[in-house]
């Protein structure tokens, strides 16, 4: 079931043609009082009955908001033209806003990919697009979007590590880009049938479980330091050996394999060591003996 227009006039002119059949309704009763033939009296009843029917078909349309119109339960259309309209008297009307909403998720405690519990949360950004669906296609569309952006954000959670040290994998805690498309895309696909858009999403809360808090922020400190020490190695190598090249290439000095070796070490060490070295001047023959 999609949404369609709904049968509406402009309300003002149906004023105008109420207040003519107020005024022909009065009259006639004037008349009927002054020895008027029955038939007035007749007409005159009838003239009230009339206007008091029409008046049952005014209804008011806020700026962003649908009046979803039902003729015996049979879905009629729907209205969004703002200001005050008429429509058939026997419509049922139902009001609905198509302002854009949000809502914060609960904390939810999931499993991340790698099997470790957490702590998730996020902030939803939705609107009423199709109000046919919203009203007939979920029993509560509210509620809905409720319970299945939290289903949406448990799979989501459930698809990526917490943490990651590679760049070329994505993570709850350094994706947030990728997360928050992947999250929204999630929910749009359940709240679909609802008529529901979802305009943006988003982590609002990430955390560790508390019972394996204190145990992965030390995991994810020795995590961090192997990180820093392999990218620390890494320059380390090509510095020396960028070191060795120059050295051959220019004819500065020649070395053998066991003088390259220590040379190596040293640098190294300088290098690769968290404190600063005190350097040794040696002020004799590079070869002893």
């Amino acid at each position: 079931m999609n949404e369609r227009n709904g049968f509406s006039v402009a309300g003002i002119p149906v004023i105008g043609l109420c207040v003519v059949l107020a005024g022909i309704g009065v009259a006639l009763l004037f008349t009927a009082d002054s020895g008027a033939p029955a038939g007035h009296v007749i007409g005159a009843v009838a003239s009230m009955f009339i206007e008091a029917f029409m008046l049952k078909g005014f209804f008011q349309v806020a700026p962003n908001e649908g009046q979803v119109l039902q003729l015996f339960g049979k879905y009629a259309g729907t209205v969004r033209d703002a200001g005050l309209r008429w429509t058939n008297p026997f419509y049922t009307k139902q009001r609905l806003s198509l302002r854009v909403r949000n809502f914060e998720s609960s904390k939810l405690k999931v499993n991340d990919s790698d099997g470790n519990p957490i702590e998730i949360a996020a902030v939803v950004v939705w609107q009423v697009v199709d109000t046919a669906e919203a009203v007939f296609c979920v029993d509560d569309y509210e509620n809905y979007v409720h319970i299945q952006s939290e289903s949406a954000l448990r799979q989501m959670a459930q698809s990526y590590p917490y943490d990651s040290h590679d760049d070329s994998i994505p993570s709850l805690r350094s994706h947030g880009d990728v997360i928050n498309t992947h999250l929204r895309d999630e929910i749009q696909t359940r709240l679909g049938k609802a008529g529901v858009q979802v305009v943006e999403a988003r982590i609002s809360h990430l955390a560790y479980a508390q019972e394996i808090a204190q145990a992965m922020l030390q995991r994810q400190q020795a995590g961090a330091i192997i990180a820093a020490r392999t990218r620390i190695v890494e320059g380390a190598v090509s510095m020396v050996e960028m070191a060795l090249d120059q050295l051959s290439k220019r004819g500065v000095v020649q070395l053998d394999e066991e003088r390259k070796a220590a040379m190596v070490s040293n640098l190294l060490v300088v290098l690769c060591g968290e404190r600063g070295t005190q350097p040794v001047v040696n002020t004799g023959t590079l070869y002893s003996g």
